[in-house]
């Protein structure tokens, strides 16, 4: 009985051993292609952030007449990105796959603020004058492709477009205390006090792609890790093109901010 504990027990040392061994020449193996990549030219980043920022009108359309609060939410953000360094070794080229999350709250005053509202079993689209609460959230799967340049060892920046696809999203809130004009600013007035709201939801609206400018930089505080900062700045409006409810543009700007790991 000893013997065949014994056995086993050599045998479970052997097995560990013989897997600490691949596992080290499989580490050794990836450290080699690391560093022949690097002597290419190649570097490897994984980034880490939130996004701070909203879908803002740009400039604050007067139907908007004051800011009563506004959340940007926790947006996270996790990416890859493969910087090739050209010859002058200061400029190089760099593409990155991100999955984003892009959101906000915002509650504002509005005067003959344009929306389509359900209000028990009857929708009503017209001009609203009173509260209106908005949320937006989405999650975006983005392809960064950018210029970077180092300043030194221990600063780089970088400047490019960006396109984003939508993979899940939504744009909902309500209306209270004021009235809506049915159809026409003259219109019927539907009235919403005390308890009563008027809920709508958009999030079928949000258009599939979105397009970006990027701007941004990052700074080295150790060996692999650095801070980072990107700010996108959407190129068009986040509904469709057909979607006329919202009388003005929503531009997604996003500020990213973060830490990246260089392998």
């Amino acid at each position: 009985m000893k013997m065949n504990l014994y056995s086993k027990t050599i045998i479970a040392a052997l097995t560990v051993c013989l897997s600490l061994s691949s596992s080290a020449l499989a580490q050794n193996e990836r450290d080699n292609n690391l560093i022949k990549s690097g002597l290419k030219g190649w570097e490897f980043e994984l980034k880490a952030g939130v996004n701070l920022g909203g879908a803002a009108p740009l400039p604050l359309p007067r139907e908007i007449r004051k800011i009563k609060s506004f959340s940007p939410k926790f947006n996270g953000t996790l990416e890859g990105t493969a910087t090739y360094w050209l010859t002058d070794e200061n400029w190089g080229l760099s593409a990155g796959l991100k999955l984003e999350n892009r959101g906000m709250e915002t509650g504002a005053e509005v005067k003959n603020y344009h929306t389509k509202v359900v209000k028990g079993d009857q929708t009503v689209e017209g001009y609203f004058t009173g509260y209106n609460r908005t949320r937006y959230s989405a999650a975006y799967l983005t392809l960064p492709i950018m210029a970077n340049y180092r300043l030194g060892e221990r600063w780089k920046v970088r400047a490019g477009l960006s396109c984003s696809v939508l993979l899940d999203g939504s744009f909902d809130g309500y209306v209270k205390d004021g009235v809506l004009r049915n159809g026409t600013p003259i219109g019927e007035r539907v009235t919403f006090r005390d308890d009563s709201r008027g809920t709508f939801d958009f999030g079928d609206e949000l258009k599939p792609f979105q397009w970006g400018a990027v701007i941004g930089g990052s700074w080295r505080a150790y060996k692999h890790f650095s801070v980072m900062a990107d700010l996108n700045w959407g190129c068009g409006d986040i509904f469709k093109g057909s979607f006329k409810t919202i009388s003005f543009s929503l531009l997604p700007i996003f500020c990213d901010l973060g830490f990246s790991y260089t392998f």
